[in-house]
């Protein structure tokens, strides 16, 4: 849906009629007082908005076309949060489920990361093991593809999250890609999903 383009001096609206806007407009001119008003509204607009975009980030893949799959890229998440659900998985597996492919079309080449660092401070570390590496591990279930691996998996064997890993991809990401699976609405999974952005697990350190 083409979205109207702003006009000049128009600034975008505030999340709350009661707060206001900082007077610079470059961060070089930034002082104390505005950092704090920052802060002071960030806490309360990321706990309102961090799940909300995340989902609008999915949903806008709802009506997109695919390539020779059954079913597109926003199905086949939802499939697989589908069917960790139906399986009993964890509310925190469910929601990895849901957004495990979130840059499967765009970044396809790393989207396993992509996915890593989008979901990272608010998973487990074996939850981000497993998203960094999950398109590795997929490669064994594709032993017919002329550029695959299927053993590239091994590299891995022995760590703690292998056989997590193993498992998360055979049950809810190989097999979910089925027009014939009835998939959950995603209304299902938004209350699992602002649980989990409510508050952020860990932070994330300076790039080496």
């Amino acid at each position: 849906m083409p979205v109207e383009p702003r006009k000049r001096g128009q600034k975008s609206p505030l999340l709350k009629p009661e707060w206001t806007y900082v007077a610079p407009v470059s961060l070089d001119d930034f002082r104390q007082a505005d950092w704090a008003l920052l802060d002071k509204q960030r806490q309360p607009y990321g706990q309102a908005e961090r799940a909300k975009q995340a989902l609008d980030m999915l949903t806008a893949q709802a009506k997109a076309p695919t390539f020779g799959y059954q079913i597109n890229n926003y199905e086949h998440c939802l499939q697989a949060a589908t069917l960790a659900m139906q399986d009993g998985a964890a509310e925190e597996d469910i929601v990895v489920a849901l957004f495990h492919d979130l840059g499967f079309v765009t970044n396809n080449e790393n989207h396993g990361e992509f996915s890593a660092s989008f979901l990272k401070p608010y998973i487990s570390d074996r939850n981000v093991w497993m998203l960094e590496r999950h398109m590795y591990f997929q490669a064994v279930h594709c032993a017919s593809h002329p550029d695959v691996d299927p053993n590239v998996r091994e590299r891995w064997r022995g760590h703690p999250y292998f056989e997590y890993s193993t498992n998360w991809v055979a049950r809810y990401d190989v097999p979910s890609i089925n027009p014939s699976i009835e998939n959950l609405p995603l209304d299902t999974f938004v209350p699992m999903v602002e649980r989990l952005f409510s508050t952020p697990r860990r932070t994330i350190p300076v790039p080496d």
